[in-house]
């Protein structure tokens, strides 16, 4: 159940000491529009249930893992019967992984998970998530750094798989390999950088590409445009600026990398569905 949702930000009310979550969902309900920090991963174990992601329907079948990236907008549809795990963890500390942000940015807004999508490591990751369930029941000592090395084991599963299987580039098998491992360094690149006045022809002098090649080969490896993935980090840091009520909003612009407040409110009223502003008041009024 969502506890704590003002306008359509979720503040999930986690139940130890760490910032993790989990709960096995038998009830007849549904998930109205909303988003969350943590990450999120949802399947099903008895019938089918549905997740919306902006206009995109996605039915998951029984077995069928979604994993959902912090900060994305959905929704959840219950079938009358059924039953679901979802689990939801705070990843701060695995995002300091520059090789772990990528694969986020990468898989972003979601991943669907199954025996036909992702045939090499459906089982593995499917256990994976059993384990974790069994973990956060036990009472165990240490379960919370055996949870987290779970799940980053996940990660490094879905990362390595769409590095390797994924065919983005136009290319032969080994220049395939060169790109990847190149774009791959751009991401960390730009991610370590986001609030520096970044530009593409900078960007792409770097990777060693004409601005046009860089810009087509960038957005067949992250699906989205070299400017919309700069954006949308710049966006993330944002928020944690707007966590500190002591900071203008018009120096978290300036110091998330924005030229202008402007800039700053139009991007992130896009990309979040609420002003600063707003995201500030939503932050501290559940604190």
């Amino acid at each position: 159940m969502i506890e704590h949702l003002t306008g359509i930000h979720e503040t999930v009310e986690y139940n130890r000491v760490s910032q993790i979550r989990l709960y096995n969902n038998a009830e007849y309900e549904d998930y109205p529009t909303h988003w969350h920090t943590p990450i999120e991963v949802v399947m099903p174990t008895k019938n089918s249930y549905t997740a919306l992601l902006g206009k995109e329907i996605i039915d998951l079948q029984t077995g069928d893992i979604l994993l959902i990236c912090p900060g994305v907008i959905h929704a959840l549809r219950s079938p009358e019967t059924g039953e679901r795990i979802i689990f939801q963890a705070e990843i701060g500390i695995l995002r300091e992984i520059p090789e772990v942000e990528s694969t986020l940015s990468l898989i972003s807004p979601a991943i669907l998970i199954t025996p036909d999508t992702a045939p090499m490591i459906y089982e593995q990751i499917h256990q994976l998530i059993l384990n974790i369930s069994e973990e956060y029941n036990s009472n165990n000592s240490l379960s919370s750094p055996a949870i987290y090395s779970k799940l980053l084991e996940i990660l490094v599963l879905i990362g390595r798989n769409y590095t390797e299987n994924v065919k983005r580039f136009d290319t032969g098998n080994q220049k395939q390999k060169e790109y990847t491992e190149k774009f791959i360094q751009i991401c960390n690149y730009i991610n370590e950088h986001c609030t520096d006045d970044l530009t593409l022809d900078e960007i792409a002098h770097i990777a060693g590409f004409s601005k046009y090649h860089f810009s087509r080969l960038f957005k067949q490896f992250s699906n989205v445009t070299f400017y919309k993935y700069l954006n949308q980090k710049r966006i993330s840091y944002a928020e944690i600026l707007l966590a500190d009520s002591s900071i203008s909003i018009t120096e978290v612009a300036l110091r998330s990398g924005f030229s202008s407040l402007s800039a700053f409110i139009r991007m992130f009223k896009l990309i979040k569905q609420c002003t600063p502003t707003e995201f500030r008041n939503m932050y501290l009024s559940i604190r």
